[in-house]
Protein backbone atom coordinates (compact mmCIF):
# COMPACT_ATOMS: atom_id res chain seq x y z
CA UNK A 1 0.00 0.00 0.00
CA UNK A 2 2.85 2.40 0.81
CA UNK A 3 4.38 1.75 -2.61
CA UNK A 4 1.09 2.55 -4.37
CA UNK A 5 0.69 5.69 -2.27
CA UNK A 6 4.18 6.84 -3.30
CA UNK A 7 3.44 6.20 -6.99
CA UNK A 8 0.15 8.10 -6.79
CA UNK A 9 1.89 10.98 -5.00
CA UNK A 10 4.55 11.11 -7.71
CA UNK A 11 2.02 11.33 -10.53
CA UNK A 12 -0.10 13.85 -8.61
CA UNK A 13 2.74 16.38 -8.34
CA UNK A 14 1.65 18.31 -11.41
CA UNK A 15 -2.06 18.11 -10.64
CA UNK A 16 -3.90 20.52 -8.36
CA UNK A 17 -5.34 18.42 -5.56
CA UNK A 18 -7.96 19.37 -2.99
CA UNK A 19 -6.73 19.66 0.60
CA UNK A 20 -9.13 16.84 1.51
CA UNK A 21 -7.53 14.33 -0.87
CA UNK A 22 -6.07 11.28 0.87
CA UNK A 23 -4.08 9.23 -1.63
CA UNK A 24 -3.48 6.46 0.91
CA UNK A 25 -7.24 5.76 0.84
CA UNK A 26 -7.08 5.37 -2.94
CA UNK A 27 -4.02 3.15 -2.54
CA UNK A 28 -5.96 0.87 -0.18
CA UNK A 29 -8.52 0.27 -2.90
CA UNK A 30 -6.09 -0.45 -5.73
CA UNK A 31 -4.30 -3.71 -4.86
CA UNK A 32 -2.68 -5.22 -7.94
CA UNK A 33 -2.67 -1.95 -9.91
CA UNK A 34 0.43 -1.45 -12.04
CA UNK A 35 2.35 1.82 -12.09
CA UNK A 36 0.80 2.63 -15.46
CA UNK A 37 -2.71 2.05 -14.09
CA UNK A 38 -2.02 4.30 -11.11
CA UNK A 39 -0.76 7.01 -13.45
CA UNK A 40 -3.87 6.57 -15.58
CA UNK A 41 -6.02 6.89 -12.46
CA UNK A 42 -4.59 10.33 -11.68
CA UNK A 43 -5.01 11.41 -15.31
CA UNK A 44 -8.62 10.20 -15.53
CA UNK A 45 -9.43 11.95 -12.25
CA UNK A 46 -7.95 15.21 -13.57
CA UNK A 47 -9.97 14.87 -16.79
CA UNK A 48 -13.15 14.28 -14.78
CA UNK A 49 -12.50 17.34 -12.60
CA UNK A 50 -11.78 19.47 -15.66
CA UNK A 51 -14.91 18.29 -17.42
CA UNK A 52 -16.96 19.23 -14.35
CA UNK A 53 -15.40 22.70 -14.27
CA UNK A 54 -13.53 22.21 -11.01
CA UNK A 55 -10.32 24.01 -10.09
CA UNK A 56 -8.86 20.98 -8.29
CA UNK A 57 -9.15 17.20 -8.15
CA UNK A 58 -11.21 15.91 -5.23
CA UNK A 59 -11.73 12.48 -3.67
CA UNK A 60 -14.93 11.82 -5.68
CA UNK A 61 -12.93 12.40 -8.88
CA UNK A 62 -10.30 9.89 -7.77
CA UNK A 63 -12.94 7.38 -6.71
CA UNK A 64 -14.64 7.80 -10.09
CA UNK A 65 -11.36 7.15 -11.91
CA UNK A 66 -10.58 4.11 -9.79
CA UNK A 67 -14.02 2.58 -10.41
CA UNK A 68 -13.71 3.36 -14.12
CA UNK A 69 -10.49 1.33 -14.33
CA UNK A 70 -11.80 -1.48 -12.13
CA UNK A 71 -15.31 -1.94 -13.52
CA UNK A 72 -15.76 0.14 -16.64
CA UNK A 73 -17.92 3.15 -17.41
CA UNK A 74 -21.13 3.96 -15.61
CA UNK A 75 -24.41 3.00 -17.23
CA UNK A 76 -27.55 5.04 -16.82
CA UNK A 77 -29.68 3.77 -13.96
CA UNK A 78 -32.71 5.22 -15.74
CA UNK A 79 -32.64 2.30 -18.17
CA UNK A 80 -33.55 -0.10 -15.36
CA UNK A 81 -37.03 -0.50 -13.94
CA UNK A 82 -37.83 0.57 -10.40
CA UNK A 83 -38.32 -3.10 -9.45
CA UNK A 84 -34.81 -3.94 -10.69
CA UNK A 85 -33.30 -0.98 -8.87
CA UNK A 86 -35.16 -1.89 -5.69
CA UNK A 87 -33.97 -5.50 -5.85
CA UNK A 88 -30.40 -4.32 -6.41
CA UNK A 89 -30.71 -1.89 -3.49
CA UNK A 90 -31.77 -4.66 -1.12
CA UNK A 91 -29.10 -7.01 -2.49
CA UNK A 92 -26.30 -4.48 -1.97
CA UNK A 93 -27.89 -3.33 1.29
CA UNK A 94 -27.63 -6.91 2.53
CA UNK A 95 -23.92 -7.02 1.76
CA UNK A 96 -23.35 -3.64 3.42
CA UNK A 97 -25.36 -4.45 6.54
CA UNK A 98 -23.69 -7.80 7.24
CA UNK A 99 -20.26 -6.30 6.53
CA UNK A 100 -20.99 -3.53 9.02
CA UNK A 101 -22.26 -5.79 11.81
CA UNK A 102 -20.04 -8.87 11.43
CA UNK A 103 -16.93 -9.20 13.57
CA UNK A 104 -13.88 -9.72 11.37
CA UNK A 105 -15.37 -8.27 8.18
CA UNK A 106 -13.40 -5.61 6.33
CA UNK A 107 -14.73 -2.06 6.78
CA UNK A 108 -17.25 -0.89 4.17
CA UNK A 109 -15.73 1.80 1.98
CA UNK A 110 -18.82 2.48 -0.10
CA UNK A 111 -22.00 0.93 -1.43
CA UNK A 112 -23.60 1.79 -4.74
CA UNK A 113 -26.40 0.73 -7.08
CA UNK A 114 -24.91 2.70 -9.97
CA UNK A 115 -24.49 0.14 -12.80
CA UNK A 116 -20.95 -0.29 -14.11
CA UNK A 117 -19.85 -2.80 -16.72
CA UNK A 118 -21.75 -6.02 -16.05
CA UNK A 119 -22.38 -5.15 -12.39
CA UNK A 120 -25.69 -3.60 -11.31
CA UNK A 121 -24.17 -2.48 -8.02
CA UNK A 122 -21.41 -3.22 -5.55
CA UNK A 123 -20.22 -2.91 -1.98
CA UNK A 124 -16.52 -2.13 -1.67
CA UNK A 125 -14.62 -3.09 1.46
CA UNK A 126 -11.09 -1.94 2.15
CA UNK A 127 -8.61 -3.15 4.77
CA UNK A 128 -7.02 -0.59 7.06
CA UNK A 129 -3.60 -1.81 5.95
CA UNK A 130 -1.97 -4.40 3.68
CA UNK A 131 -2.91 -7.95 4.64
CA UNK A 132 -0.43 -10.78 4.21
CA UNK A 133 -2.68 -13.47 5.72
CA UNK A 134 -6.29 -14.03 6.76
CA UNK A 135 -7.57 -15.55 9.98
CA UNK A 136 -10.35 -18.13 10.08
CA UNK A 137 -12.60 -15.48 11.66
CA UNK A 138 -11.98 -13.13 8.74
CA UNK A 139 -12.64 -15.84 6.16
CA UNK A 140 -15.93 -16.77 7.82
CA UNK A 141 -16.89 -13.09 7.91
CA UNK A 142 -16.05 -12.70 4.22
CA UNK A 143 -18.28 -15.66 3.35
CA UNK A 144 -21.13 -14.23 5.42
CA UNK A 145 -20.87 -10.92 3.55
CA UNK A 146 -20.87 -12.76 0.20
CA UNK A 147 -24.01 -14.69 1.15
CA UNK A 148 -25.87 -11.64 2.42
CA UNK A 149 -26.95 -10.38 -1.01
CA UNK A 150 -28.82 -13.58 -1.89
CA UNK A 151 -30.15 -13.82 1.68
CA UNK A 152 -31.57 -10.29 1.41
CA UNK A 153 -33.33 -11.18 -1.86
CA UNK A 154 -34.91 -14.23 -0.25
CA UNK A 155 -35.96 -12.35 2.87
CA UNK A 156 -37.58 -9.41 1.08
CA UNK A 157 -38.85 -10.90 -2.19
CA UNK A 158 -39.25 -14.59 -1.40
CA UNK A 159 -37.47 -17.72 -2.63
CA UNK A 160 -39.37 -17.65 -5.92
CA UNK A 161 -37.95 -14.23 -6.77
CA UNK A 162 -34.26 -14.72 -6.07
CA UNK A 163 -32.07 -13.82 -9.04
CA UNK A 164 -28.83 -14.77 -10.77
CA UNK A 165 -27.17 -11.66 -9.32
CA UNK A 166 -25.47 -13.67 -6.58
CA UNK A 167 -23.45 -15.89 -8.94
CA UNK A 168 -20.11 -14.17 -8.33
CA UNK A 169 -20.86 -13.99 -4.59
CA UNK A 170 -21.44 -17.75 -4.48
CA UNK A 171 -18.24 -18.37 -6.45
CA UNK A 172 -16.28 -16.24 -3.98
CA UNK A 173 -17.80 -17.92 -0.90
CA UNK A 174 -17.23 -21.40 -2.36
CA UNK A 175 -13.61 -20.57 -3.20
CA UNK A 176 -12.96 -19.42 0.37
CA UNK A 177 -14.62 -22.50 1.89
CA UNK A 178 -12.71 -24.82 -0.47
CA UNK A 179 -9.39 -23.22 0.42
CA UNK A 180 -10.19 -23.51 4.13
CA UNK A 181 -10.81 -27.25 3.75
CA UNK A 182 -8.21 -28.20 1.13
CA UNK A 183 -5.31 -25.82 1.81
CA UNK A 184 -5.47 -24.37 5.29
CA UNK A 185 -6.33 -27.37 7.47
CA UNK A 186 -9.44 -25.68 8.87
CA UNK A 187 -11.70 -28.75 8.78
CA UNK A 188 -11.53 -31.24 11.65
CA UNK A 189 -12.91 -34.02 9.44
CA UNK A 190 -10.34 -33.54 6.67
CA UNK A 191 -7.53 -32.77 9.10
CA UNK A 192 -4.25 -30.86 8.94
CA UNK A 193 -3.39 -31.76 5.36
CA UNK A 194 -3.06 -29.82 2.13
CA UNK A 195 -4.93 -31.39 -0.78
CA UNK A 196 -5.54 -30.62 -4.43
CA UNK A 197 -8.62 -31.18 -6.57
CA UNK A 198 -6.25 -32.22 -9.35
CA UNK A 199 -5.79 -35.51 -7.54
CA UNK A 200 -2.24 -34.91 -6.29
CA UNK A 201 -1.13 -34.10 -2.78
CA UNK A 202 0.35 -30.60 -2.55
CA UNK A 203 3.24 -31.91 -0.49
CA UNK A 204 4.72 -33.57 -3.56
CA UNK A 205 4.02 -37.14 -2.45
CA UNK A 206 2.01 -37.83 -5.58
CA UNK A 207 -0.67 -39.81 -3.76
CA UNK A 208 -4.17 -39.92 -5.15
CA UNK A 209 -7.09 -38.51 -3.16
CA UNK A 210 -9.65 -41.21 -2.55
CA UNK A 211 -13.30 -40.88 -3.51
CA UNK A 212 -14.17 -41.05 0.19
CA UNK A 213 -11.89 -38.10 0.96
CA UNK A 214 -13.32 -36.10 -1.95
CA UNK A 215 -16.82 -36.75 -0.61
CA UNK A 216 -15.76 -35.51 2.83
CA UNK A 217 -14.21 -32.37 1.27
CA UNK A 218 -17.42 -31.64 -0.65
CA UNK A 219 -19.48 -32.19 2.49
CA UNK A 220 -17.29 -29.85 4.56
CA UNK A 221 -17.34 -27.12 1.90
CA UNK A 222 -21.13 -27.38 1.65
CA UNK A 223 -21.39 -27.24 5.46
CA UNK A 224 -19.32 -24.05 5.62
CA UNK A 225 -21.32 -22.29 2.88
CA UNK A 226 -24.69 -23.43 4.25
CA UNK A 227 -23.80 -22.24 7.76
CA UNK A 228 -22.60 -18.94 6.34
CA UNK A 229 -25.87 -18.40 4.47
CA UNK A 230 -27.88 -19.26 7.58
CA UNK A 231 -25.92 -16.73 9.67
CA UNK A 232 -26.37 -14.00 7.06
CA UNK A 233 -30.11 -14.65 6.78
CA UNK A 234 -30.52 -14.69 10.57
CA UNK A 235 -28.67 -11.38 10.91
CA UNK A 236 -30.78 -9.75 8.19
CA UNK A 237 -33.98 -10.95 9.82
CA UNK A 238 -32.84 -9.55 13.16
CA UNK A 239 -31.91 -6.20 11.58
CA UNK A 240 -34.57 -5.98 8.87
CA UNK A 241 -35.28 -2.38 9.81
CA UNK A 242 -31.68 -1.44 9.04
CA UNK A 243 -31.74 -3.43 5.79
CA UNK A 244 -34.80 -1.53 4.58
CA UNK A 245 -33.27 1.77 5.66
CA UNK A 246 -30.11 1.03 3.67
CA UNK A 247 -32.10 0.01 0.60
CA UNK A 248 -34.17 3.21 0.74
CA UNK A 249 -31.00 5.28 1.16
CA UNK A 250 -29.37 3.60 -1.84
CA UNK A 251 -32.46 4.13 -3.99
CA UNK A 252 -32.37 7.82 -3.19
CA UNK A 253 -28.64 8.57 -3.21
CA UNK A 254 -27.42 5.68 -5.43
CA UNK A 255 -24.03 5.75 -3.69
CA UNK A 256 -23.29 5.82 0.04
CA UNK A 257 -19.90 6.20 1.69
CA UNK A 258 -18.85 3.81 4.41
CA UNK A 259 -19.56 6.50 7.01
CA UNK A 260 -23.07 7.01 5.62
CA UNK A 261 -23.74 3.26 5.68
CA UNK A 262 -22.73 3.12 9.33
CA UNK A 263 -24.85 6.18 10.11
CA UNK A 264 -27.94 4.64 8.51
CA UNK A 265 -27.42 1.37 10.41
CA UNK A 266 -26.91 3.02 13.79
CA UNK A 267 -29.81 5.45 13.42
CA UNK A 268 -32.23 2.79 12.18
CA UNK A 269 -31.22 0.39 14.97
CA UNK A 270 -32.06 3.12 17.46
CA UNK A 271 -35.44 3.70 15.78
CA UNK A 272 -34.65 7.31 14.96
CA UNK A 273 -34.97 9.27 11.75
CA UNK A 274 -31.80 9.13 9.72
CA UNK A 275 -30.26 12.06 7.84
CA UNK A 276 -33.27 13.55 5.96
CA UNK A 277 -31.13 13.86 2.84
CA UNK A 278 -31.10 10.07 2.63
CA UNK A 279 -34.88 9.89 2.91
CA UNK A 280 -34.86 7.09 5.45
CA UNK A 281 -37.51 7.03 8.15
CA UNK A 282 -38.24 4.26 10.61
CA UNK A 283 -41.97 4.64 9.90
CA UNK A 284 -41.41 3.37 6.33
CA UNK A 285 -40.15 0.02 7.47
CA UNK A 286 -43.54 -1.60 7.92
CA UNK A 287 -44.34 -1.18 4.21
CA UNK A 288 -42.16 -4.19 3.51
Amino acid sequence: MKGRTDILTLHAKNVTMSDQVDLSTIARGTPGFSGAELASLINKAACKASKDGKVHVSMPDLEYAKDLILMGAERSAASFTLDNRRLTAFHEGGHALVATLTDGALPVHKATIMPRGHALGMVMQLPDQDMSSWSRRQMIAEMDVCMAGRAAEELIFGVGNITSGASSDLERATAIATSMVEKYGMSSKVGLVALSRGGKQRGGGGGQISEETLAVIDSEVRKLTDESYARALKMLKRHRRSLTALAEALLEAETLTGAQVREVVEESKAGRYVNPRLLVCACKIEIY
